[in-house]
């Protein structure tokens, strides 16, 4: 079966082509030019070097495939370099679906995320419109929603959530912030997520190919437990071999500095960021016994890539 795949050279996207390839997958990826080295596998696939904003590489991408994984998504904006929520989650994926009519696509497969809605902040309400396309594009489609995804990244410019929490939070010599609403700190550091290994969400898209009953179906996916971002600074602080200090932090103190920083690269989080982090990112129905996968739990030492 033929493949393709945009946002082939992210974090989660390197891990698809990986199982892809992994289970006899031809696979065809639309790869920048100046991104090729992102890939981890690109001598097992078939390169289409070019942009999303470019119709006629799109066309070529899709072409003589049966399945169209669209994994593409940022997590914060630079305008001045046109990475947008609105051009990569939105416009580029309903580029894709126009290019699909006219050629024999079984099912396009959707990476999402859990807590999308359509009046929330920009990544939110993007990848909730992207959803909605492909709902009444009357293309056979999945969508998956995962929660907090972590993992070894196949590459060190790919951002994942605790390399960075380790670089900007743990291995810095300040305590570590318990963020809460309000001023008193009733309820810091309570807000909870439900943190899914990379592996597990790349073998629940695979896994989803050749399965028709997930077809025109939404999946929420998340691991095992669940836990407060207080156990999760704790568990993180384990795998790095450290007794991290933490403290009560407003969040609001928090959301204005990142309102007056959060355009410059060196700043490591936006107040959009923030809010979705502290609205918590929970799972409640797990899927292994359905797709027959293996968890992978969070713990130190599924988070010993951190110790490096």
């Amino acid at each position: 079966m033929n493949i393709s795949i945009f946002g082939a050279t992210g974090f989660v996207g390197n891990y698809i082509i990986k199982t892809l390839t992994d289970n006899d997958y031809n696979v065809k990826a639309l790869v920048r030019k100046n991104s090729v080295s992102k890939l981890s596998n690109s001598a097992k696939i078939k390169l289409v070097k070019g942009d999303i904003d470019n119709y006629s590489s799109i066309k070529e991408t899709i072409k003589d495939t049966n399945i169209i994984i669209y994994n593409i998504g940022i997590i914060r904006e630079f305008k001045n370099q046109n990475i947008t929520f609105d051009n990569l989650h939105l416009e580029g994926f309903k580029r894709v679906l126009e290019a699909s009519k006219n050629e024999s696509i079984d099912r396009i497969i959707l990476m999402s995320a859990n807590g999308v809605c359509s009046d929330g902040t920009k990544y939110q309400v993007t990848k909730w419109k992207a959803e909605q396309e492909l709902i009444n594009s009357g293309i056979n489609w999945t969508i998956f929603r995962p929660s907090l995804i972590f993992g070894k990244p196949m590459h060190k410019s790919q951002p994942e959530f605790c390399s960075q929490l380790k670089r900007d939070m743990i291995m810095l010599p300040i305590p570590a912030p318990l963020f809460h609403e309000g001023i008193l700190p009733i309820k810091s550091g309570l807000f909870e997520l439900t943190p899914i290994h990379v592996e597990n969400v790349a073998s629940f898209f695979v896994k989803s190919i050749r399965d028709t009953n997930t077809m025109n179906k939404i999946y929420e996916l998340g691991g095992l437990e669940t836990y407060s971002w207080k156990e999760i600074i704790k568990i993180i602080s384990n795998a790095c071999g450290k007794n991290k200090l933490m403290i009560p932090a407003p969040v609001i103190f928090v959301k204005l500095i990142a309102s007056l920083f959060e355009k410059y690269k060196f700043f490591p989080i936006t107040k959009d960021q923030i809010s979705m982090l502290m609205e918590g990112n929970i799972v409640e129905k797990n899927y292994f016994n359905e797709f027959d996968i293996e968890p992978i739990e969070f713990n130190s030492k599924s988070l010993g890539y951190l110790k490096n």
